[in-house]
């Protein structure tokens, strides 16, 4: 979650050039065939909007796009750790790489009771990497944390989105995540 945040807060409004417009790998628009798959209903119905509503943000980095635990590399003692497979970098939502990031390594169970502290977690070093860089003068960072806490559910249902369509029985697709879809149709209707 360290690695993530100095990451994103490196390339903190920084414009992607030379890299997907839209990092990450499940995004809406890459993923074509996924979505035909999907079954009917809210989920698919949602789809579109999940996909506005990630890519118009206002507060914008560079994400990893595919910051699963299997691509971080931890030093023995666990106090170091450094990136790989950055082949899905491009602009975005940092949030999105948080959720997809949780769900790599948190079952349903600890997601349920750790999602708040690793969001707090998250935060805090966010902001924390935004002073070191000197870049929280240039931003709101108040509406900044607002915007991409809200944004969390709305990024883990846009994984569930994906995954409905490519592997519509795969262990992801559990009560934690349905939990996260149902609040975030609420605001989609809202």
């Amino acid at each position: 979650m360290r690695w993530l945040a100095n990451f994103h807060a490196t390339f903190m409004g920084v414009e992607q050039k030379g890299l997907w417009e839209i990092g990450s790998y499940w995004n809406l628009a890459t993923r074509p065939d996924e979505y035909a798959s999907m079954a009917e209903g809210e989920l698919k119905q949602a789809a579109t909007e999940l996909d506005r509503l990630l890519n118009n943000c206002v507060f914008k980095t560079l994400i990893h796009g595919d910051a699963k635990a299997e691509n971080f590399c931890f030093s023995n003692n666990g106090k170091s750790v450094a990136a790989v497979d950055f082949q899905y970098v491009g602009g975005g939502c940092g949030i999105k790489d948080v959720a997809y990031f949780l769900g790599s390594c948190l079952d349903e169970n600890q997601c349920n009771q750790w999602q708040d502290e690793m969001l707090d977690f998250y935060f805090a070093e966010l902001k924390n990497a935004l002073d070191k860089k000197q870049k929280q003068k240039q931003l709101d960072w108040g509406a900044l944390e607002k915007e991409w806490r809200t944004m969390f559910p709305i990024a883990w249902t846009d994984f569930y989105r994906f995954v409905a369509g490519w592997m519509p029985m795969h262990k992801k697709i559990n009560k934690y995540t349905r939990r996260l879809a149902e609040e975030t149709f609420a605001v989609i209707k809202s």
